[in-house]
């Protein structure tokens, strides 16, 4: 009765549903994936940011790479020093709270004569920041390091000075500075003097959410039962015609 599955015709079709179906299981797999590793990133946040804040200076002493700041990230960190108000540089299209506008990032020199690189906040476009705190200053926030661009992403010049950058390149940005740069840098939360606002506001948390992982992997898997329930009823449904072909060519008396 199903013989005809076996024709050519009928074996291209069982390779591109068995195609599809291992494709969208894997692509439901994932995303499974990559929700584990946003639950991961979560709790690492979570973690670190209501941990205890240690110095800069103990966290990442000189010496210190981009690698001993990666295994550090979003921790809580404190430094004091003095800012550099006239290095400031804007890292530009930022958005927040559904405002675009930039981040206003400002080296500070630390007591071991480094500088430590810190976005004092994002500032919507059309508003003047307040100027860096004059003298020693102590700050609180979270620390964060360099992350590759995306091969979509705009670039900064190789070249020159810059006062706006699309992100913070801590290897471009420190043929600029007058100092050794931290491989590393901090979003501001705090400061003892504090801000003078309004602007800039501080960076705000990142969202924690799951996102739409779970939901997405759902979706892959209900499609790859929907190929192979849509297989089967091709499959029946063929048959049973052509069984019903069959039984009325044989009633022919003709």
């Amino acid at each position: 009765m199903y013989r005809f599955a076996l024709t050519p015709r009928w074996i291209a079709f069982h390779l591109v549903i068995a195609t599809a179906a291992v494709a969208m299981v894997n692509l439901g797999l994932w995303q499974l994936r990559r929700l584990d590793e946003r639950r991961d990133f979560n709790a690492t946040v979570e973690q670190r940011w209501d941990a205890a804040p240690v110095d800069i200076a103990d966290l990442l002493p000189a010496g210190s790479t981009s690698d001993d700041a990666d295994r550090h990230e979003w921790q809580s960190v404190t430094a004091r020093g003095t800012y550099i108000d006239d290095e400031t540089i804007r890292v530009v299209n930022r958005s927040q709270n559904g405002r675009a506008g930039d981040n206003l990032v400002v080296p500070l020199r630390l007591d071991d004569g480094r500088l430590l690189l810190v976005t004092r906040g994002f500032v919507p476009l059309g508003q003047d920041p307040s100027p860096a705190t004059d003298g020693d200053v102590t700050i609180s926030g979270q620390l964060r390091v360099e992350r590759a661009a995306g091969a979509l992403a705009a670039r900064d010049p190789a070249d020159g000075e810059l006062t706006e950058v699309q992100r913070i390149d801590i290897a471009r940005l420190a043929a600029q500075m007058p100092g050794d740069l931290v491989p590393a840098w901090v979003d501001l939360t705090a400061s003892a003097p504090p801000e003078v606002g309004p602007w800039p506001e501080p960076v705000i948390r990142p969202d924690l959410s799951e996102g739409s992982h779970l939901s997405y992997a759902v979706q892959w898997f209900i499609f790859s039962v929907a190929v192979i329930v849509g297989w089967v009823v091709a499959l029946r449904t063929t048959a049973r015609r052509r069984h019903a072909a069959a039984v009325t060519s044989s009633a022919d008396p003709g």
